[in-house]
């Protein structure tokens, strides 16, 4: 029985996704700042956190709910840094990474939603 949600590989491998974008978003230009800079943030930090509040929830319904936002944010941050890369913002291979890294967050949320959905109708 995990203990918290920072136990959660998911919620670890999203937190550590969130890290690097912050930490590549400091590269974006000056001008976007309060754009595409922030933008991007917001959903990289929204996934590990509605992972984080939904596991607080009471009920698991709660939880999924929670969850289909994490995934959510996966999906737009995705959209995001391939806008970045079109935009000059960051490499291909860097893109490439981050993509990985996404497709790998939204597989682990898509499999505890699927988990959690099967036991809630279990009998």
């Amino acid at each position: 029985m995990l203990k918290n949600y920072k136990e959660l590989n998911v919620w670890q491998r999203a937190y550590g996704l969130c890290l690097e974008i912050y930490r590549l978003t400091k590269a974006f230009p000056k001008d976007e700042q309060y754009n595409l800079t922030s933008q991007v943030r917001r959903a990289a930090v929204s996934i590990p956190s509605n992972i984080a509040e939904g596991y607080g929830r009471k009920t698991t319904p709660d939880y999924i709910r929670s969850l289909y936002i994490s995934y959510g944010s996966t999906c737009e941050l995705e959209t995001q840094v391939m806008l970045s890369a079109d935009l000059g913002y960051i490499s291909g291979d860097t893109m490439t990474g981050l993509q990985q890294d996404i497709s790998e967050v939204e597989r682990m949320l898509k499999a505890l939603i699927k988990s959690l959905e099967n036991k809630r109708s279990m009998p």
